[in-house]
């Protein structure tokens, strides 16, 4: 199925939420052709373009603007997750790439979805959640350090 690219403004209520730019970043990275994404809501929402383009997304940013150049696939690369919105287009990012993604940072994950991994996983998402110590227990991490999901 192909995905085309769309160019989006972040605006305050009625327009788009800036709270769901970063997961449409993670959509768009498959799409085709050239997308544009401005923020013109908060500053430094664009954190979790570096992580994107570790698993391969072609994104350049230029001042809130980010050009996200769509690409065939995704790979599976170890990345951090900076806040809630990051953490939340990277395990997007990692359902849909090719091999294994870490994500790391979880704390934020955990604070604005409950039991995403088990949700995920009842739809049929191939993720876990693993201990950064194979010692550890698999409870939800409740630091960066702790845990880590896997797709």
């Amino acid at each position: 199925q192909t995905h085309f690219a769309a160019d989006i403004e972040t605006l305050p209520y009625p327009g788009f939420p800036t709270d769901m730019q970063a997961q449409f970043m993670a959509l768009l990275t498959l799409s085709e052709g050239d997308s544009v994404i401005t923020e013109t809501v908060f500053e430094n929402r664009l954190r979790h373009v570096a992580e994107l383009n570790r698993m391969g997304a072609d994104i350049r940013v230029k001042g809130n603007h980010a050009i996200v150049r769509g690409v065939p696939l995704l790979s599976g690369a170890p990345v951090v997750a900076t806040d809630l919105r990051a953490s939340a287009a990277l395990v997007l990012a990692a359902l849909a790439a090719e091999g294994m993604t870490t994500i790391q940072g979880l704390q934020h994950l955990d604070r604005g979805y409950d039991n995403l991994e088990v949700k995920l996983q009842k739809l049929g998402a191939k993720l876990q959640r693993v201990p950064a110590d194979p010692s550890e227990t698999t409870q939800p991490a409740t630091d960066s350090s702790e845990a880590s999901v896997t797709a």
